[in-house]
């Protein structure tokens, strides 16, 4: 997980959590969520161009989500700011055990293992589900 998903995560937590208030602001966003404004701006920026959140112009404009809550998976939000979500880019195993170094295909095959797994993993998780865990109405993971 990189700095920009988790950045990414939270700021659009934090507009589920708000949504109800309207559009909000960058600024408002960074002061709640504690990041670093320009940097957000940039995240932000991507996330509209992913279809995630929407922009208002003007007085009492800001961001809002696009979807609702419940139709955006974490998946969604880190392929957004991230591209393709696997771990690291090894490439995919050789066929008919062709490999080119001793070790390669079985590692290039567990890499492509744990890349499904976290996908399932971040695609079982909405804004709904991260909103609720917030405001105490359901468990965390454990």
């Amino acid at each position: 997980m990189s700095t920009r998903g988790d950045y990414a995560s939270r700021a659009l937590l934090s507009l589920a959590l708000h949504r109800r208030h309207g559009p909000t602001s960058v600024r408002d966003i960074a002061e709640r969520t504690g990041l670093p404004q320009p940097y957000l701006e940039q995240i932000l920026l991507a996330l509209k161009g992913a279809g995630i959140v929407r922009s208002k112009r003007g007085v009492g404009g800001g961001y809002l989500l696009a979807r609702e809550p419940a139709e955006i998976t974490l998946a969604q939000i880190v392929a957004a700011v991230d591209g393709p979500i696997r771990a690291g880019d090894f490439g995919e195993p050789h066929t008919g055990g062709a490999c080119d170094h001793e070790g390669q295909c079985v590692l290039l095959s567990i890499w492509g293992d744990v890349s499904r797994r976290m996908r399932s993993i971040l695609d079982g998780y909405t804004l709904a589900d991260l909103q609720e865990m917030t405001e105490g109405n359901r468990d965390w993971p454990t």
